[in-house]
């Protein structure tokens, strides 16, 4: 093997990486301005006579094309395609209705679902797909999206080593190994892996992490996101308590069969309770505030919204049961689908003068009115600690007050429209979703998984079909499809190609394997398998996982033939160790969860430091025991 000396061109590249890591952890500018600031560097060291194989200027910008960063816009596209169905929210509903609305049963569920799907398709695939499913679940339970995004991204990483079209290191895995077959004596040469020859490898990670997150993760994850997490799923009973004194929370009631209540109409309830009924549910049909004229019929469950202590005295009264958390409305009642909103009645409304009752805001808007604002006044149908309860929906609106509703976000949005009423509410999911497109979403999705699993079409490609399959079909608008788009992340992974093909292009990565490999030149077997492990895993965080595995399968095989190792289990190691990647945010995955959970680098360095070590020791394991 030739001795590779370090050189003026290495020592360069050595710098750039060395002020990369420091703009990563310092985080002294944004991570993806950091990347685009070390493209521009190695760009502009290019042009130097003694640095010409830096980079080729005229592809530095290439990584903008790349597979891999074409197949992370195609797969957001697609994602939100399938938000916009309202799919995802039907997913997120399954999820909670099995794990309930806590982190220790939740991530799990989320975790080993993406680790599971990323095993057949690209890991960031699975991760983008799941991204709003995830912000929806954060948004109804009120756990911080920080809490939740690392598990489900650490567990997509591991899931690409679950089968060898998992990831591209696990595809390029057979590749390598024939190509080194052909220099390698016959005593010496290797027979290719299966599709699930390293499932047990696989499972064991996948496991592994998620074990790490229940165990650990009140510790390791970050406490609360950057970016505030509850901007639409803000919780309704502070915000209520804080602006307007009032009191109150959601619950589901349910009135069994025969109660003395059967006959009576909402109004009459209302009226006597002193509470808000915002939903009702009779005969698996659901009623999204239901008309004040409705007969109540048994058995059926109501959404009320009032004080927790006259909720329960109702309940005792009439002989009613209190359920623990919402259940049949958890849907339609979360804080991505509905909240409180105010409305201000202006001076030329056509509703100065009338009631609420009178203009049918229940019939025509779908909304619950829970108070009006006048002047200094807040006046409730609920008792406040300085105001006594008022029948506000017989109340005349007056030029000026503030209607202070609860409703479904879908109906603000066509409020807005409304010249009588001024929405002043404007941080909500300002959009209406298309159940009517769900066919033409599936279509597509299922159209663009068939083509990566059952064809040897480009991903990138393969991804797009389905993307651009939403967009023609309205699915979703261009413009639309454009901000479903995370450009942070595509500017990150564009931006830090050209450094990563500057550590390869001059020898660096070739230089750093030597230099351990001499360190390790003699120890044992198994430490030699360890090394290429470390290795492998240091390389693959500042270099492209593919570089990574295409430059160290070669010097494994040489390393493994030398000590009397199996050449080709030693080729596995670098193909499942170049997916321990977690302790900075270079992977596409990590890339991609970064901005919507507000990561900093110090938070994967704190998460992933334990889980690099944890990945390390259980796949060394796991391959010695099952090979």
């Amino acid at each position: 093997m030739d001795i590779i000396t370090l050189n003026f061109e290495m020592m360069v590249v050595l710098a750039l990486l060395a002020f990369t890591v420091f703009l990563f952890v310092s985080e002294v500018v944004r991570v993806d301005l950091a990347a685009i600031i070390v493209m521009v560097l190695v760009g502009g060291l290019s042009y130097h006579p003694a640095l010409s194989g830096l980079a080729d200027v005229n592809h530095l910008f290439d990584g903008f094309a790349s597979n891999a960063v074409m197949s992370i816009i195609a797969v957001m596209i697609i994602g939100a395609g399938l938000d916009k169905t309202g799919l995802m929210s039907k997913v997120a509903a399954a999820i909670l209705k099995y794990g309930g609305s806590t982190e220790k049963r939740i991530i799990p569920i989320i975790s080993g679902t993406v680790g599971v799907i990323s095993s057949f398709m690209q890991n960031v695939g699975a991760a983008a797909l799941f991204l709003p499913v995830v912000s929806r679940i954060s948004s109804r339970t009120e756990i911080p999206l920080s809490r939740l995004l690392m598990p489900m991204g650490f567990c997509a990483i591991l899931g690409g080593t679950m089968t060898l079209v998992g990831s591209s290191p696990m595809i390029l895995l057979n590749e390598l190994i024939l190509t080194a077959n052909e220099t390698l004596p016959q005593e010496h040469k290797m027979e290719t892996f299966s599709l699930f020859s390293v499932t047990p490898i696989g499972l064991s990670l996948i496991a592994t992490g998620v074990l790490y997150f229940m165990l650990f993760g009140r510790w390791v994850l970050p406490g609360k996101s950057a970016k505030n997490d509850a901007a639409v799923g803000r919780s309704m009973k502070d915000y209520l308590k804080r602006l307007y004194g009032l009191k109150a929370d959601l619950f589901e009631v349910e009135i069994p069969e025969g109660n003395i209540l059967m006959g009576q109409t909402m109004a009459d309830l209302m009226d006597a309770s002193h509470l808000y009924i915002i939903g009702s549910h009779f005969k698996g049909q659901r009623w999204v505030t239901p008309l004040v004229e409705t007969k109540i019929s048994t058995p059926c469950r109501l959404a009320v919204l009032g004080k927790r202590k006259v909720v329960m005295g109702m309940a005792e009264d009439y002989g009613l049961i209190v359920h623990p958390e919402l259940d049949v409305f958890a849907e339609d009642f979360s804080a991505a689908k509905s909240g409180v909103a105010e409305i201000v009645i202006p001076p030329d409304s056509k509703a100065i003068g009338k009631t609420a009752r009178e203009l049918s805001l229940r019939k025509n808007y779908g909304m619950s009115m829970l108070a009006v604002h006048r002047g200094e006044e807040t006046m409730s149908h609920v008792e406040t600690d300085s105001h006594e309860a008022t029948a506000i929906g017989r109340i005349p609106f007056q030029a000026g007050d503030t209607l202070v509703v609860h409703t479904q976000w879908d109906q603000l949005t066509r409020m807005n429209a409304r010249p009588s009423y001024v929405v002043v509410t404007s941080d909500y999911p300002q959009e209406e979703l298309r159940p009517q497109k769900v066919g033409w979403a599936l279509f597509f999705f299922f159209i663009a998984i068939s083509l990566v699993l059952f064809t040897d079409v480009r991903l990138s490609l393969c991804l797009l079909v389905g993307a651009t399959g939403m967009i023609v079909t309205r699915v979703l608008s261009v413009d639309e499809a454009y901000s479903a788009v995370g450009w942070n992340t595509v500017f990150l992974l564009a931006s830090l190609i050209p450094l990563g093909q500057a550590v390869q292009n001059t020898g660096t990565a070739a230089w750093m394997a030597q230099l351990i490999l001499q360190v390790l030149e003699g120890w044992p077997v198994w430490s030699l398998q360890a090394g290429v492990a470390v290795l492998s895993t240091v390389l693959t965080l500042i270099m492209s996982n593919v570089g990574a595995t295409v430059l160290l399968v070669p010097l494994a095989v040489s390393i493994a033939v030398a000590a009397g190792g199996d050449p080709a289990i030693f080729a596995m190691t670098v193909a499942i160790s170049t997916s321990n990647s977690f302790l900075i945010p270079t992977h596409q995955v990590n890339a991609l969860i970064m901005g919507p959970a507000g990561y900093r680098v110090m938070d994967f360095v704190k998460t992933g430091g334990m889980m690099t070590i944890l990945f390390l020791v259980v796949s060394l394991t796991m391959m010695n025991v099952v090979f």
